[in-house]
């Protein structure tokens, strides 16, 4: 599981690709988007990353 933490934002920044273009907007525009999506992957990862390490120890 650990392995594949990085397919969840590689997943969801393309979703907001798809989603700035169905709109209109350019990747510029939705910067603050990817930044969101880093910071929620990033949180993501450390949770489990610590709940892996308490149940290993």
């Amino acid at each position: 599981m650990i392995r594949m933490l990085f397919l969840i934002p590689l997943l969801l920044c393309l979703i907001w690709i798809f989603y700035l273009q169905s709109r209109g907007y350019s990747l510029r525009q939705g910067k603050q988007g990817f930044v969101y999506i880093l910071i929620f992957s990033s949180v993501i990862a450390a949770f489990y990353s610590l709940m892996w390490w308490l149940t290993n120890l």
